[in-house]
Parts: structure tokens; C-alpha cells; sequence
């Protein structure tokens, strides 16, 4: 049997779940992502993609150790979120697909071998209008800044996306740019993932991150206005 299911009944499963923001996008929205990586090539059926954003302390940043067992914790309850939605979406009839956390792209360690996820979790909060992706490619909230992590449901469920956010967030600003201490950023077009990752490093079986001035130096990740 198959309930009826909106936009509104799955957000409140979602801030029911723990989520902070939650945003709807449709498959349709990822036509420009690279094949193996759009929502249909995990869940052929997907007609929406359901992303949940959750906050995380700025007084993390202060610390590397604090970062990483915040990152991981915020990772696991994020993931954990996702389950309980899609269950939820299972319940009322309808095929899902979680994509956890740590299913984004990224990159571990100098000289490891490249990990790819299924699909990207900022670009899925960009198109489900929970921010923009800065000039640092973090996706930015206009409510919380950069201090958000994402998981995503991808389901058959045909439901209503959200208006993307028009606003460029960045503006003149250039500070992450000029901070980030290997030239990561340098290209607008391209990020320098080779050189962010010397700052990536795995230590007692866990992924540690070592350097985030792109997340202090931004305006935005204490909710001020640059």
C-alpha cells in the first residue's frame, strides 16, 4: 500500500530525525553531474533527492583532535538520520537509497588512492536549495555558514524540490583564497585536491583532517555578514 507522501510530511520526518535544515531537489537537477555519480545510477527509479544538513560547534575549530571526533560523531548522526527517513519513506510504500555522510567525494591522504562516493552531498544540498558552494567549495548556509554536514535519501517518490538560493554568498570576498597555506584554491575552476590532501592523514584507523583555515577564515562560518 502506498500513502501519500509530500514535501512537507518528508521534511518532518527528517527535523523529526534530528536534521537542522533539510532541502528536496529532483533527479532531473544532477543532468551536469558526471556519469556514475547522478542519483539514477544508484537508484534507477530516483525521481527526488531528500538531503538533511545538521550543524556542528564552531568551538571545534579550534582543535584538531575536537574537529576530527566532532567530523566523525556528526558523520555517524547524520547517517543514522538518513536511515531512520528512509525507513520511514519505506514504511509509506516507496524504494530509497541512503547515502550516507562519508558517501560525497573526497580524498584520503598524499600518495593514497582517490576515493569517489556515489554522489556529491554539496552539490545535492546546492541543488535543494540549502546554500552555494563558496570559493572555498564548502557549501555555505545562509543561516549557518559552512558549519553544516549532509547525508541525502534518494527515493521514487515524486516530490515538490525547493528554489535554489540565488544569493552569491562570496561576493568580493577573497579571504579562504588567500589563507589556505598550499594554493588549494587558487583556481576557480578547479579545486587542488592533491594539494588539500597533504593535509589529510589516516592515524589510529581514523581520517583526520589537519588543516580547515577555509572553514575559520570565512565570514560566513560565524554567521558574519563579510
Amino acid at each position: 500500500m502506498v500513502n501519500e507522501l509530500t514535501s512537507e510530511i518528508v521534511k518532518k520526518y527528517c527535523l523529526n530525525a534530528g536534521a537542522n535544515v533539510v532541502g528536496i531537489a529532483t533527479s532531473k537537477d544532477f543532468s551536469l553531474a558526471p556519469n556514475g555519480f547522478k542519483p539514477t545510477d544508484v537508484l534507477s527509479e530516483c525521481l527526488s533527492v531528500i538531503v538533511l544538513g545538521a550543524t556542528f560547534s564552531p568551538e571545534v575549530l579550534d582543535d584538531i583532535a575536537k574537529y576530527t571526533a566532532s567530523r566523525n560523531a556528526m558523520l555517524t548522526a547524520l547517517t543514522n538520520m538518513a536511515k531512520n527517513v528512509a525507513k520511514q519513506i519505506k514504511t509509506d510504500g516507496y524504494k530509497t537509497h541512503v547515502i550516507s555522510a562519508a558517501g560525497g567525494k573526497w580524498v584520503i591522504g598524499e600518495g593514497r588512492k582517490e576515493q569517489m562516493g556515489y554522489i556529491s552531498l554539496k552539490h545535492a544540498a546546492e541543488l535543494a536549495g540549502l546554500g552555494v558552494i563558496g570559493k572555498n567549495y564548502l557549501l555555505t548556509n545562509p543561516q549557518y555558514g559552512n558549519l553544516v554536514w549532509f547525508s541525502a535519501v534518494l527515493t521514487d517518490a515524486e516530490l515538490t524540490p525547493d528554489e535554489k538560493v540565488q544569493t552569491n554568498m562570496c561576493a568580493n570576498c577573497n579571504k579562504c583564497v588567500k589563507a589556505c597555506p598550499v594554493g588549494a584554491l587558487d583556481n576557480p575552476s578547479a579545486f587542488g585536491r592533491k594539494e588539500c590532501s597533504k593535509f589529510f592523514t589516516i592515524e589510529d584507523k581514523q581520517f583526520k583532517i589537519k588543516c580547515f583555515s577555509c572553514r575559520t577564515i570565512c565570514p560566513h562560518c560565524l554567521g558574519i555578514n563579510p
